[in-house]
């Protein structure tokens, strides 16, 4: 059966049910449908909980998947089932990504959230809400230019990009603008993919309606003919904005399909974006379980880096245990093996991969000082030979590598990795975690602790527009926040042929952007850009829906 298959044939329970069995009162839901729920702001008073945070993280991803989101669900499901109360906490899937090469994000297998098609899809409208925003802000920037621009707004210092929630190239360059003077003032303008956008950003950082006003106000727009910042509250538009995001704020309620409350809110990507589901989320999920499952996008040196760098510091939270992710298939793949010739047993491409996970094993260790395991999941060409070079070389490290069946045997297939998380929790401590930085470090030497300590690179260079860029931002006071780095996910550098653990590699930095309303910077490297393609064969070719409705192809 294929994933959308199994999610079909599964009975989900009402949503009404799954709350009142996580102690959500009925009076905080909002409907959706029978199976889908937001929830008001209000549960976020509901107190404090003596509450285990689980990040699940993984290795570099390559094309033979690794499972992230799979575990990350299997692991809850499995918490509940060795008898502790137990929630996870997700991002929501792209437009993008489900039409275009990577497909669904709402787990696989038999470890999965439901109703998949919905969460693949429009779900709550909460990316439609974003793009709305996005949009409008986008919108009276152009008018204000066109009705007079008393703030001498200069058009060809304009940042602030519309966006949509597709892979569409043909929109990353474009002139608008055209066709005489009342259709407004043409100039060169783009698009950029709704999960990049800093409204996505401020929806996953926003903690109430207030602290969502305040963050959109300050995004900054452009500069004057003099080169002043122009905001959003320069323009008047965070009222409005907010208004539309009032309800995308509010955290969405779904189940497993084994019935495990699923907090699935925000979205944005982790290789352009800082790639974590919303604070509000997390923190709701927190006060409702006594373990919390939550992941952060892509390998550990991208999702992870950024919600330990930035959501935790943000949010005022830290992980009691991380979760690493890996495949023996995907290692032989960092080994330098074609995704076709991935079945027969090759103990030196593990050997030649091993060294990526590793890469990711002591950066969680020994950079972030967490307590950490490895889920391996298994596939059933693994040779034993090759699962015990992966526990051995892992053990080296002092983590243990734990096997996981939660695709095929849902909770069940993740009991043992749940009771190692648990034994974490209570026997290991985070309280030495750190930041791979200090705010207070000058924005080119954060930029090279996180490509050195992270990444490994051996040096960073800096294009003359990233260090005139870092200038003015320094300038204008914005040189303490936190970095997000824009960077390829398939390589430790910022080249993707570079698999495995590349070293002596040079880390490319060409742009320096602010994001004033979310509270960070973001440094672009390499080739990374913010608004993706399709690729030649597409997921949108085989997806299709019924006389009945039902959906398929979506996996």
């Amino acid at each position: 059966m294929t994933d959308i298959e199994i999610a079909q044939s599964c009975e989900m329970k009402p949503i009404g049910k799954i709350a009142a069995d996580a102690g959500i009162p009925e009076e905080y839901l909002e409907y959706y449908g029978k199976y889908k729920a937001k929830l008001s702001l209000d549960v976020l008073k509901s107190g404090v909980r003596d509450n285990k945070l689980v990040l699940v993280t993984a290795i570099t991803p390559t094309p033979a998947g690794e499972g992230k989101t799979t575990t990350t669900i299997g692991l809850a499901d499995a918490l509940r089932r060795i008898g502790k109360s137990a929630d996870v906490a997700l991002r929501e899937p792209s437009l993008g990504p489900v039409f275009g090469i990577k497909g669904g994000a709402a787990g696989g297998g038999w470890a999965q959230v439901v109703p998949m098609e919905d969460i693949n899809l429009h779900f709550t409208g909460d990316f439609h809400a974003i793009g709305a925003a996005n949009n409008l802000l986008a919108a009276m920037l152009d008018n204000h230019i066109y009705q007079g621009n008393s703030l001498g707004i200069d058009p060809r210092r304009i940042t602030w990009k519309r966006c949509v929630d597709m892979n569409d190239r043909q929109l990353r360059y474009i002139t608008d603008g055209l066709g005489g003077r009342v259709n407004g003032v043409p100039r060169e303008d783009g698009y950029d993919i709704t999960v990049a956008s800093e409204i996505m950003a401020i929806l996953c950082l926003a903690e109430s309606v207030g602290d969502l006003k305040e963050r959109l106000s300050k995004i900054i727009v452009g500069y004057t003919f003099d080169e002043k910042p122009v905001t959003a509250g320069d323009l008047k538009a965070q009222g409005a904005m907010a208004a539309l995001l009032k309800d995308a704020l509010k955290p969405n309620l779904v189940q497993t399909l084994e019935g495990t409350p699923a907090f699935v809110h925000g979205g944005p990507f982790a290789n352009i974006a800082h790639g974590c589901n919303s604070v509000i989320a997390t923190k709701t999920a927190r006060m409702l379980a006594d373990y919390t499952v939550t992941e952060a996008g892509f390998g550990a040196d991208l999702g992870a880096e950024k919600f330990l760098d930035i959501k935790c510091r943000f949010a005022g939270i830290r992980p009691d245990a991380a979760v690493i992710v890996a495949t023996v298939r995907a290692l032989k793949m960092h080994g330098g093996v074609d995704k076709k010739d991935l079945a027969p047993e090759n103990l030196e491409a593990v050997e030649k991969g091993l060294p990526n996970l590793l890469r990711h094993v002591d950066n969680i260790k020994n950079v972030f000082h967490l307590p950490a395991v490895v889920a391996l999941n298994r596939f059933p060409t693994d040779t034993d030979a090759e699962i015990e070079l992966v526990m051995s070389r892992c053990s080296e490290l002092g983590v243990k590598t734990v096997l996981s069946t939660v695709w095929a045997d849902g909770g069940e297939g993740g009991i043992e990795l749940a009771r190692e998380v648990v034994r974490l929790c209570k026997e290991e401590s985070s309280e030495r975690f750190s930041f791979a930085y200090d705010l207070d470090m000058p924005v080119e030497k954060k930029v090279r602790a996180i490509c050195k300590r992270v990444y490994r690179a051996s040096h960073v260079a800096f294009s003359r527009k990233a260090e005139k860029d870092i200038q003015k931002l320094t300038r204008m006071g914005y040189a303490n926040l936190p970095i997000c780095m824009a960077k390829t996910q398939y390589s430790f550098s910022d080249d993707a042929s570079l698999i495995g653990a590349p070293e002596g590699f040079v880390i490319h930095v060409k742009d320096i952007r602010i994001s004033a309303g979310a509270g960070f910077i973001v440094a672009l490297t390499g080739d990374i850009m913010t608004m993706p393609g399709l690729p030649k064969s597409p997921a949108a070719e085989r997806i299709d829906v019924d006389d009945n409705g039902v959906i398929s192809g979506l996996f």
